[in-house]
């Protein structure tokens, strides 16, 4: 089910729940500090930095498709 999800839909599907948060928040009536408007900031940027940095695209290859894509013709 989730084989298809990729490091940039993770990443978008991550700023908009921050946004809808922040969204929500201000239609409530939430008073926006300085500290608040920083704490917004690190949740919505931090984790998908994160992201970027652990989340491999593709698992290196094994042995036996390094063994088997060897060219033998030459």
């Amino acid at each position: 089910m989730l084989n298809g999800l990729t490091r940039t839909k993770v990443i978008q599907f991550w700023l908009a729940a921050v946004a809808v948060a922040v969204a929500g928040g201000v239609a409530l009536g939430v008073e926006v500090t300085m500290s608040t408007g920083v704490l917004l900031i690190a949740s919505a940027l931090v984790p998908p930095a994160i992201l970027l940095f652990l989340w491999r695209e593709a698992p290196p290859p094994t042995v036996a498709e390094i063994m088997h894509s060897t060219d033998r013709r030459t």
